[in-house]
C-alpha cells in the first residue's frame, strides 16, 4: 500500500465537495489530470467514468478504489477523497462509501496495481477498526484512521514503510483548508457568481486567480456545462453550486495551478 502512503505523505487526501457521486468522481480525476506529471490531454476524467460504469468499484466497509489505466509509463499514484457524510455508491454492502481511492496506473505499472488493491482489500477485510471511520468529522482524524489502517498489514511491517509512517505522523497537524495543499500543486477557493443578464463576480483572496477569471470569457458557460474552466495557468473544478432568486447562482470552485509554472492547457 506504498502509494496509499504516498497520497498521506504528499498531500493528496481531499475532502470531496458533497455526497453526490459523478461530482466526486470528476473532482478527483480533475485533481489528477493538473498534475505536472500527468501527459497534457491524458481524459482521467472519462476513463474513470467509464471504468466505473462498466463495474461498480466500491469494496465494502465504506470504500471505493476506481482507477484509470493510461497508455504511458510513469509512477502509480492516486489521490483520495473523504466524504463526511458518506456517498450512495450502491455497494454490496449497503454502507456508504465515505473513502474513494482514485488510481492512474500507467502501463508499466499494471500488476503493481493489482497487488496495491489485492492488499487493501485484504486490510479491510482483517482490519477491526474500520467501523471507526465513519463518526470521523476532521481530516486529519480521517489521516490518523488511514495510517493505522496501513500500520495493520503485513506490507506495513518493513523498516521503510515505518521510518515514512513515523515522518508522517509527526508533521504538525494542518487546517482542513490547508490539508488538500498538494505537493506540486497550488490550489485556492474561489467563487464565482452568475445570472441572466449580468457579468461574472469573481470571489477569491488569490490575486492571480482572481485577475485571470476577470478576464476569462464563457467562464460561468463553462463551469456550469463542464464543471472546469481553464484560463491564465489556472484549472478552475466546481465542487458545488446553490441557486438563489433571479436565477443567480454561486459557484463553490477550486483553482489549481502547477507550482513554480503555468498550469497544463487542456
Amino acid at each position: 500500500m506504498d502509494t496509499l502512503l504516498d497520497a498521506l505523505q504528499e498531500g493528496r487526501l481531499l475532502e470531496l465537495p458533497d455526497n453526490n457521486k459523478d461530482d466526486a468522481l470528476h473532482f478527483l480525476a480533475h485533481i489528477l489530470e493538473a498534475i505536472p506529471s500527468i501527459p497534457t490531454g491524458t481524459d482521467i476524467v472519462g476513463l474513470a467514468l467509464a471504468k466505473e460504469t462498466a463495474a461498480n468499484t466500491a469494496l465494502g466497509k465504506g470504500w471505493a478504489c476506481l482507477h484509470a489505466r493510461v497508455p504511458f509509463e510513469n509512477d502509480l499514484m492516486c489521490v483520495v477523497g473523504w466524504s463526511p457524510t458518506g456517498i450512495d455508491y450502491g455497494a454490496p454492502d449497503g454502507i456508504p462509501v465515505s473513502i474513494l481511492v482514485m488510481y492512474v496506473v500507467p502501463s508499466n505499472q499494471r500488476n503493481q496495481y493489482l497487488k496495491e488493491v489485492s492488499t487493501l482489500a485484504k486490510a479491510l477485510t482483517r482490519y477491526t477498526g474500520a467501523e471507526q471511520l465513519r463518526p470521523l468529522t476532521e481530516l486529519n482524524a480521517v489521516r490518523d484512521h488511514l495510517l493505522d489502517l496501513i500500520s495493520a498489514t503485513k506490507e506495513a511491517a518493513g523498516p521503510d514503510t515505518r521510518a515514512r509512517m513515523i515522518q508522517l505522523q509527526a508533521r504538525p497537524r494542518v487546517e482542513a483548508l490547508a490539508a488538500t495543499d498538494l505537493s506540486t500543486l497550488i490550489l485556492e477557493p474561489v467563487l464565482l457568481i452568475g445570472g441572466p443578464q449580468m457579468k461574472a463576480v469573481v470571489l477569491g483572496q488569490n490575486v492571480a486567480v482572481v485577475e485571470a477569471l476577470d478576464v476569462a470569457q464563457n467562464l460561468i458557460e463553462e463551469i456550469a456545462a463542464r464543471g472546469v474552466f481553464q484560463n491564465g495557468g489556472w484549472r478552475v473544478i466546481k465542487r458545488g453550486a446553490v441557486t438563489y432568486q433571479g436565477d443567480r447562482v454561486v459557484y463553490d470552485c477550486l483553482a489549481v495551478k502547477a507550482a513554480g509554472g503555468p498550469a497544463k492547457e487542456s
